[in-house]
């Protein structure tokens, strides 16, 4: 049990915070490059991968000049890796100002373009460009440590959930503007933004979608740890079990939220992610309407290696099965429940 919960550590949103805050700064410096990426759905084009390191760009081909940026957590600091050669400068810069000018003079050496756009971006108080914020940052490695364990522990979850969704379903990943984690499942149904918001959030609810991810939180909600939500956002998610104790919808936030601190406390949290994604879903199929047959097997790759067509089928049916037995009991309790 100690090795276990020693794997996944505690997480105190005050200790982590200032970190945090830098962070999702200086990485939304390579990210304005994702921006230069064709749109994909809900903006799938900007997440950052989780790498064993830190947070990287995918690969980008811009200007005639193939390259990324890894942000490495782990070492403290930036590299800018090109066909050509790579810069490495470090993430203890003094400031956001600083670090961004020195991003950009190292990349304008290997012939990448400064950003096309320095904003700041969904970060309430911040000062409006890279350039304007020149508050004095000091870099704590144990924080960003701390920070890629999180991200990392919580990734391996999601990509588990994700695998067997056979819809569209962008990678996991960083969205480096609030700086969460996010998981996402899509479907073909146009839906309506709501109205008076950003056009860069209106144009990510343009269709429906089931979301679960993990986020360390903020100043006005500091909860660190999973969340989800259905989008559009249904009725009857009141009362509903989400799959491991301690998850609960929070009808204010429009979020189900399950804190690390429960996550932790499981007997295994890879599979409590799994479970808790598992449970936002089959709330999609029961109150939005969403096909439960846009969920295929879950099994490791050796598995489908080594294991005839005929037995693979027969599996799958068996889970099909298994998650309409599901439906039919939960709807079952709440017709006695609640006649």
């Amino acid at each position: 049990m100690s090795e276990r919960r020693n794997a996944w550590p505690e997480l105190v949103y005050e200790d982590l915070a200032p970190t945090v805050d830098y962070v999702n700064r200086v990485v939304q410096v390579a990210g304005k490059y994702t921006l230069d990426e064709p749109f994909e759905v809900g903006w799938g084009n900007i997440v950052l991968d989780v790498t064993p390191r830190g947070l990287s760009t995918r690969t980008f081909r811009l200007g005639g000049v193939a390259f990324r940026v890894h942000y490495r957590l782990l070492d403290g600091d930036v590299v800018i890796e090109t066909d050509g050669g790579s810069r490495t400068l470090p993430l203890a810069h003094g400031s956001v100002a600083s670090f961004y000018e020195a991003f950009c003079d190292a990349a304008a050496e290997l012939g990448i373009h400064r950003p096309h756009s320095s904003l700041i971006c969904e970060i309430p108080g911040a000062p409006p460009t890279f350039e304007d914020d020149r508050a004095v940052r000091s870099w704590d490695a144990d924080a960003a440590h701390m920070m890629w364990t999180a991200l990392n522990l919580a990734a391996d979850g999601l990509e588990a959930w994700q695998a067997p969704f056979l819809g569209h379903r962008p990678r996991v990943g960083v969205m480096w503007g609030g700086f969460d984690l996010s998981a996402t499942r899509w479907r073909a149904q146009h839906t309506v933004p709501p109205p008076h918001r950003p056009p860069f959030q209106q144009n990510a609810q343009l269709d429906a979608y089931v979301s679960v991810g993990f986020s360390f939180g903020d100043a006005d909600a500091p909860n660190v740890g999973m969340y989800a939500y259905i989008w559009p956002q249904p009725d009857g998610l009141e009362g509903r079990s989400w799959g491991v104790e301690g998850a609960a919808w929070h009808p204010d936030a429009g979020l189900i939220l399950l804190p690390w601190s429960r996550l932790r406390e499981t007997a295994d949290p890879h599979k409590a992610i799994v479970a808790f994604g598992d449970a936002v879903y089959d709330a999609a199929v029961e109150t939005a309407g969403w096909p439960s047959d846009l969920v295929g097997l879950r099994v490791d790759g050796w598995y489908m290696s080594k294991t005839p067509s005929e037995q693979v089928q027969l599996r799958e049916q068996e889970q099909h099965q298994q998650q309409y037995q599901h439906l039919y009991d939960y709807h079952q309790y709440h017709q006695d429940q609640y006649g």
